[in-house]
């Protein structure tokens, strides 16, 4: 289909097919060979393959097929029996639904997908999955099995829970296409041959929880030769006014195992195991009990003081799970269609005491790839960053969600935004963003105001500053990390009618939308509005410059001269308008707040000169007279650090990240956090619980300090001139408090690295790797002189770098 021959040129990623056009159904199987510098030729790589799924609506033969609905909501289970006389060359299945499904073939579950189809609009567009299960099918008797539950399409989302918010029927949409050594093809489609009944899944819900009866199970339902005499015909339902397109979702799957580390019993009868770790997924339990015996399981992230379950700050959501055991020995239930945010797990309603190994935490997360690595000489700070990377693997399951436990578990499009460029940094999360981007397009407004949430589930509700600038922060963050301009181009008009909006709802250039403020601010509380004292118009008029500023550099790249035009003289406007109006002749912010002062110095809004200097000033002064504490919430906390560091402030930002006193980042950690808190004290050892009705412990947004960690500290940063690493900006940070520190990223050339150690002499050792076909520029500590090296491994010493005065406190 494609010989591209040798090419010259040091292009190694993103080369777009050049070959024949590919169709629906189409397998592709590919390999590479390349050329070094020295003209020595590799062998052929090993052979990978890709397959297309249905890309057109005429390409579906299936019917929807369900069961209707019943109170109480059991779960529908489908199946249908056929017979192959031919042989099988390949099968692939295609399947989509209304809901969330899992399906199986003779018995056997099919991939390892969890809650597939995922979560979009499933007004506009319902994705649909492809699996090769060639080696699931036989020659004779053959059956395929599937079983759906409510998921986000019809069970609780938005807050407070809101049931039925894109439909009520669960419905399948299936197609088995087996094509034969005869060059045949047989196509068992969604229809009336389809059989249904009910199972033991009695009702499943991503708040609630979930009901499970075992002896209602039927052994050898989805195999074949199972009687389903009692079974009754399937309902073909009306098809849907969405979209069916082919998956883009990184899939949800198992990652890991937690066992349980502790064991009481805080009340005669109730168990309670601590997992050591908050996490998001599953339980597997073992249970010994007489049939009839109904178990319940409940979950939380906190204790109480008398050792039972703190579950205030889940609000609404009943987070149980009930189990009634079908007896006859061992058996051992996890749940299939709920998830649950927790660490600790209660089990009640036992005859007898369970031990602690009868229950194990099965954590789930999009199956992204680990690519960053940061440890340093200070223990507490290793332990925020696994806390920041557990806080994103409890909450990037299939779209970015602000928390994993309560009534809520929704994509808040700012919590996402300011977090993005960390999770860069932890994993892999280029085709986890790609996906979500598109959500934000669907969820856009006609009027081209990004929404609060993505999928939106809040009617239209849009528009507010640094929550709908998600739709252009992301793509653009995306696109430096990983270095793909085609996320730029996917969603440029979308990006540029959030610039319109703006424009067209900002008098005078200033706009005043930001309806969440500085949002959980130190100086800020629910009844002040928009968490002031930050003004709302300044941060809304700060961040419509910001993106503006973006959206020119994006049609720049893309070639759009005159928009690039267009939008530079927008964004000087806009600029010219914020000094106007929020700075003072000698560079004050209005309302005089730390957080002021980062949108302004970090969004490049001040012109250089005394201004920059007296607001610098002012930030540093305002964090010392707290005492070296930060006052930020949402908004300004991602720019604490990196703005401090850019404007040669990096210990002060160092001062902050090993501040152990309310308010820091390492306060959660000495009262025991695992993942990143909602609030700067969202628990006290000496006050208890903060207020439940907003308290989430695991919400990631707060673990944005991680890119300061990685680019500063560790000396991993990004070069805009040359996105995805192409080229590595490597300016270690040997800041006052630290002996170590080293970062590790896997890019897409390779894994780069720059470690860091003082010696107890003083001579500081930096080691310094770079893969293939990228480059980096290094700036050693106490030089501002750039050394420009290849791809290799580097070795540096010196005893001459702490020339400035915040360096030889660090020495």
């Amino acid at each position: 289909m494609w010989d591209s021959g040798k090419v010259r040129g040091d292009a190694v990623v993103d080369v777009v097919w050049n070959g024949k056009k590919l169709h629906s159904r189409d397998r592709v199987f590919w390999r590479v060979r390349v050329w070094d510098m020295d003209g020595v030729e590799t062998e052929w790589s090993p052979t990978a393959h890709f397959a297309i799924g249905l890309l057109s609506q005429s390409d579906w033969s299936s019917a929807w097929i369900g069961r209707k609905s019943e109170e109480g909501r059991p779960s529908p289970y489908l199946r249908r029996s056929f017979k192959l006389s031919k042989g099988v060359a390949h099968a692939s299945v295609h399947v989509a639904a209304r809901g969330v499904f899992e399906l199986s073939i003779n018995g056997k579950r099919v991939g390892e997908d969890i809650f597939a189809p995922g979560w979009t609009d499933y007004d506009k567009r319902i994705q649909a999955s492809t699996y090769d299960v060639t080696g699931l099918l036989r020659g004779g008797e053959n059956a395929i099995g599937a079983v759906l539950g409510d998921g986000w399409y019809a069970g609780r989302i938005r807050g407070l829970g809101k049931r039925f918010w894109y439909g009520e029927q669960l419905s399948l949409l299936v197609q088995l296409e087996i094509d034969h050594d005869d060059g045949s093809r047989t196509v068992i489609a969604g229809d009336k041959k389809w059989k249904t009944s009910t199972g033991p899944i009695l009702n499943a819900d991503f708040y609630d929880g979930e009901t499970y009866d075992a002896r209602l199970e039927m052994p050898g339902w989805n195999g074949a030769g199972f009687n389903d005499s009692v079974w009754t015909a399937a309902k073909i339902f009306p098809a849907p006014g969405a979209k069916i397109v082919p998956s883009l979702s990184v899939p949800i799957r198992k990652q890991m195992e937690l066992r349980a580390a502790k064991m009481t019993e805080p009340q005669p009868g109730v168990y309670v195991f601590d997992l050591g770790q908050n996490m998001v997924g599953w339980t597997r339990v073992k249970l010994r009990q007489d049939a009839g015996r109904k178990v319940t399981l409940r979950f939380a992230e906190m204790l109480n003081n008398d050792g039972t379950l703190f579950t205030a700050n889940l609000r609404t959501a009943k987070c149980t799970d009930s189990y009634i055991c079908k007896g006859g020995g061992e058996e051992t239930y996890t749940q299939t269609f709920t998830f649950h945010g927790f660490r600790y797990v209660e089990l009640s309603g036992l005859e007898g005491s369970p031990e602690i190994g009868d229950v194990a935490g099965i954590v789930l997360c999009s199956d992204m790839q680990q690519t960053g690595e940061f440890i340093s000489s200070v223990h507490l700070v290793n332990r925020l960053q696994d806390n920041i990377a557990w806080g994103q693997r409890g909450n990037f399951l299939d779209i970015p969600t602000d928390c994993p436990q309560r009534d809520e578990r929704l994509g808040w499009t700012g919590d996402a935004q300011i977090f993005a460029p960390t999770s860069c940094f932890n994993m892999d999360v280029s085709a986890f963003f790609t996906k979500w981007c598109v959500d934000l397009d669907d969820a856009q407004n006609e009027d081209g105001a990004y929404t609060h949430v993505a999928p939106d589930v809040y009617k239209g509700d849009a528009g507010t500053a640094g929550y709908g600038d998600a739709g252009v922060v992301c793509p653009w963050t995306i696109y430096l990390h990983y270095g793909d301009k085609a996320i730029l181009e996917r969603h440029y008009d979308a990006m540029s009618r959030w610039v319109k909006w703006r424009e067209d709802n900002s008098p005078g250039l200033i706009n005043s939308c930001a309806l969440y403020g500085d949002w959980l601010s130190i100086d800020g509380s629910e009844s002040t509005s928009g968490w002031q004292p930050t003004p709302r118009d300044l941060i809304a008029t700060a961040y419509f410059a910001y993106t503006t500023q973006i959206m020119a550099k994006v049609a720049k790249i893309l070639g759009r001269k005159a928009d690039a035009t267009r939008f530079t003289r927008l964004a000087q406007r806009v600029r010219k308008a914020f000094n106007n109006e929020f700075v003072s002749p000698k560079g004050r912010l209005a309302g005089d707040t730390q957080t002021g002062y980062l949108l302004a110095l970090g969004f490049d809004l001040l012109p250089e000169g005394p201004k920059r200097k007296y607001a610098l000033a002012r930030l540093v002064k305002d964090i010392e007279n707290r005492g070296v504490h930060l006052s930020t919430g949402f908004i300004g906390t991602p720019l604490l650090a990196p703005v401090l560091s850019r404007h040669g402030r990096s210990d002060i930002a160092c001062k902050l990240l090993l501040q152990t006193s309310y308010p820091s980042w390492l306060y959660p950690v000495l009262q025991g956090a695992t993942t990143m808190w909602e609030r700067w004290n969202s628990y006290t050892i000496e006050g208890g619980f903060g207020n439940a009705g907003m308290n989430s412990f695991n919400h990631y947004a707060y673990g944005a300090i991680g890119e300061w960690m990685y680019s500063t500290l560790g000396g991993i940063a990004i070069d805009e001139r040359s996105p995805g690493y192409r080229n590595i900006i490597m300016r270690p940070y040997p800041g006052e408090g630290f002996t170590s520190a080293r970062a590790s990223l896997l890019t897409r050339y390779g894994r780069a690295s720059c470690a860091w150690r003082i010696s107890d002499n003083g001579v500081l050792a930096v080691d310094i790797v770079v893969p293939a076909n990228a480059s980096a520029t290094l700036v050693m500590p106490g030089s501002h002189a750039q050394k420009e090296l290849a791809a290799g491994t580097y070795h540096f010493e010196t005893k001459n770098w702490a020339k400035d005065k915040q360096l030889q406190k660090a020495k």
